[in-house]
């Protein structure tokens, strides 16, 4: 095993030591702000120079801030910061994640039968194909109706409980692949220990003919197992406790527990410590998705994934489009400081995936310090938000055009649709590069009078312009090309916590406040208790006390 799996401290100098990001400062400084306009007036070839392709995807970064010689500038320093060995240790199941121990190993769950991929000596395919194999002839069984419920009535509900990367990922999937889901199938999310999310669930179906998913790699998580605790109580009260091993089955590694909630562990879909929540959507974790659109569809999610593996594993960086979008958030986070992105899929199909890319992006980077155990001097991750177009729009499009904050942007979309509808594709991507194009070159104070516009009215209807923007596109939406993509935001995240010198796989931001949250349950359960804390905090807790215990 490489050095790479350990703490990289002696590896390399912090990030504000390095050579190569000395010169990216230097460089920034030199040539100063770009102007889009005089950019692509200068180098007609810019688009095309701009634009790279790889896993049917295709990436055009010509309306981000750099000049000629910026992203020649940003490879050299992802060489010094060794990317490329970076990416090659992961591939070779190395212990990247060192606060956790940890191989980082997220590649081997899609890869193809025959492969070998190896952690610790040992080869890990033929125990995700033995599982892929397990949850197929589990998926094909309720899709058929060979598993039924208690009572012999076919399933017709599918209740996923999880939380974080057991809930987006699947979630977000679900709803994207809605063309390919069986029609006799509806599949709901519960995440929040809110318990209006569980009721919204449960109202309207058929405890009979409701099947729960129970996903929790300990069997442990507070959320997650109050709401399959009420689940579990909402089958009883209609099938009888002997009911819950028809009803439930689980995404763990915890057998006691399991099986002690009822389940039989037969019943029990597992996957490892080198599978980090976040990046779990193609293990066990997606036995959801599996059910509702099918093993095959599937599968073919699995070889997207692959697919981008293989082209940011294969790639030199100058064409690898994880490593170019991964760059280029450096830049605009790093040197231009600049303190978000938005992305913007203009597809309806992909709505939950703003929020998927949340926890990816933000729970990955969202640190301050960095792997020589110091506070970083630079941004690293940036505030991820967005909702899918038009509609984004009429919402915070105002904010991005003419605010004070310019924020950069990614544009995702499909040249064919799923549904086939009149216009509404064509008007779709129509929006979508007009916004792109009028985020770049905007509208002059001069070209706003030219229109006879009164000149009281011309600062407000001016647009500046040069807000940055990436466009990713892809002939359509299927599940090969969502793999591809999740796959691509998954090692651009990645690139860029090997430049910021960070562990992108560990999440230590996430613990304080649930160990908090121990003694804050124990004084909100007993109103005989005096809480000790900070004066807000004991004045919450006697406020929002209830009889519930």
């Amino acid at each position: 095993m490489s050095d790479l799996s350990a703490a990289p401290t002696a590896l390399r100098p912090r990030l504000s030591d390095a050579q190569a990001w000395k010169a990216l400062v230097m460089h920034h400084a030199a040539v100063g702000r770009v102007d889009l306009r005089r950019a692509f007036a200068a180098e007609p070839g810019r688009a095309a120079r701009c634009t790279t392709s790889g896993a049917g995807w295709t990436l055009d970064w010509s309306k981000q801030l750099l000049h000629t010689d910026t992203m020649p500038l940003l490879l050299d320093l992802a060489r010094d910061r060794r990317v490329p060995e970076r990416i090659s240790s992961m591939f070779a199941g190395e212990r990247l994640n060192w606060t956790e121990g940890r191989a980082v190993f997220h590649v081997a769950l899609r890869a193809p039968a025959g492969s070998t991929m190896l952690v610790d000596g040992r080869d890990v395919v033929p125990d995700v194909r033995e599982t892929l194999r397990r949850m197929g002839l589990f998926s094909e069984a309720v899709r058929r109706g060979a598993w039924t419920g208690a009572t012999g009535k076919r399933i017709r509900h599918v209740v996923n409980i999880g939380i974080g990367g057991s809930d987006l990922g699947p979630a977000m999937a679900y709803q994207a692949l809605e063309p390919w889901r069986s029609r006799d199938l509806d599949c709901r999310f519960v995440s929040n220990v809110d318990g209006n999310d569980l009721s919204t669930a449960l109202a309207g179906i058929d405890p009979a003919q409701t099947l729960f998913i129970i996903s929790s790699k300990t069997f442990t998580t507070q959320e997650t197992m109050e709401n399959a605790a009420s689940a579990r109580e909402w089958i009883i009260a209609s099938l009888g406790e002997g009911a819950v091993g028809r009803h439930f089955v689980a995404v763990s590694t915890n057998t006691a527990r399991v099986r002690a909630f009822g389940i039989d562990p037969e019943r029990m879909f597992g996957f490892w410590d080198w599978v980090g929540g976040r990046y779990s959507m193609d293990s066990a974790i997606g036995l959801s998705t599996m059910i509702a659109v099918g093993p095959s569809a599937f599968g073919g999610m699995l070889a997207g994934f692959h697919a981008m593996d293989e082209h940011v594993r294969t790639s030199p960086l100058e064409s690898n489009l994880a490593v170019l979008m991964g760059m280029i958030g450096v830049w605009n986070s790093s040197v231009l400081q600049l303190p978000a992105l938005a992305v913007l899929p203009y597809e309806q199909l992909l709505a939950r995936f703003p929020a998927y890319l949340q926890q990816l992006m933000m729970e990955s980077n969202g640190k301050r310090i960095d792997d020589h155990g110091q506070r970083v001097g630079w941004h690293t991750c940036p505030i991820v938000f967005g909702e899918p177009g038009t509609n984004g729009q009429h919402a915070f499009y105002q904010m991005l055009h003419q605010g004070t904050t310019v924020v950069p942007m990614d544009f995702i979309a499909f040249r064919t649709a799923a549904h086939q509808l009149g216009r509404h594709r064509m008007l779709l991507n129509a929006n979508a590069i007009a916004q792109a194009q009028a985020f770049a070159f905007g509208r002059t104070a001069d070209e706003v009078r030219a229109e006879g516009t009164p000149e009281s009215l011309v600062p407000h209807r001016t647009f500046p312009g040069n807000r940055p923007s990436s466009f990713l596109w892809s002939e359509e939406l299927t599940p090969g090309s969502l793999g591809a993509l999740i796959a691509l935001y998954e090692h651009s995240t990645f690139v860029q916590g090997i430049v910021w010198g960070i562990n992108s796989f560990d999440q230590w931001g996430v613990e304080l406040g649930k160990a908090l949250a121990i003694d804050v349950i124990r004084d909100m359960s007993d109103p005989h208790l005096k809480p000790a804390h900070d004066a807000s905090t004991s004045a919450l807790i006697r406020s929002l006390r209830t009889k519930a215990t």
